[in-house]
């Protein structure tokens, strides 16, 4: 007799929006620590900097029961300059980047936040295995930089494709769907 071990649950619904509790900013923290520190080895310490003070961190919650559950994805923004908008460190845990939407979600928040505080141009430092997620969402490449010892893509949001988000407290909840 053969018994199959489940998969990882992978929870059906996820929430997508600003992060304003403490738990939130704390696992998005985390998340970034775990890919970016431990996983990936671009930074060696923590991926903390300067731009933390000022960004703002956006989180996809998974959930049970339609109450929230754990942080399982994070991207962060920031205005450098007048209607000049950045987004970066955006991670999605191991379990739920194969869920088809996720990442397109915090990056329709990001954008669509900094669109609707004036944001006139959006850009993002891309990590090249994931420029063509971007592209697919309407990025264009504007030069492959080495950041941190890594190749990257310079990329720019059209900002026609993303409509504001005025609330992005409030997000909104998103269907998880398999890329399988």
């Amino acid at each position: 007799m053969i018994i199959e071990r489940p998969s990882a649950f992978v929870t059906p619904e996820f929430l997508i929006r600003l992060a304003t509790e403490n738990w939130e900013i704390g696992g998005a923290a985390s998340l970034r620590h775990r890919t970016f520190v431990m996983e990936q080895a671009i930074f060696a310490n923590h991926d903390r900097d300067a731009i933390d003070r000022k960004a703002l961190p956006l989180v996809a919650v998974s959930t049970i029961a339609s109450e929230a559950d754990e942080v399982v994805g994070t991207v962060r923004i920031h205005e450098d300059t007048p209607g000049v908008w950045w987004g970066s460190r955006l991670a999605v845990t191991p379990d739920y980047r194969r869920v088809g939407r996720l990442g397109a979600e915090l990056i329709r928040l990001a954008v669509g936040t900094a669109h609707a505080r004036g944001c006139m141009t959006f850009l993002a430092h891309v990590q090249m295995q994931n420029v063509p997620l971007f592209e697919k969402l309407n990025w264009q490449p504007q030069g492959e930089q080495n950041l941190h010892g890594h190749p990257h893509m310079l990329m720019q949001a059209d900002l026609s494709a993303y409509p504001p988000v005025v609330d992005p407290v409030r997000g909104w909840m998103a269907l998880t769907r398999s890329a399988a």
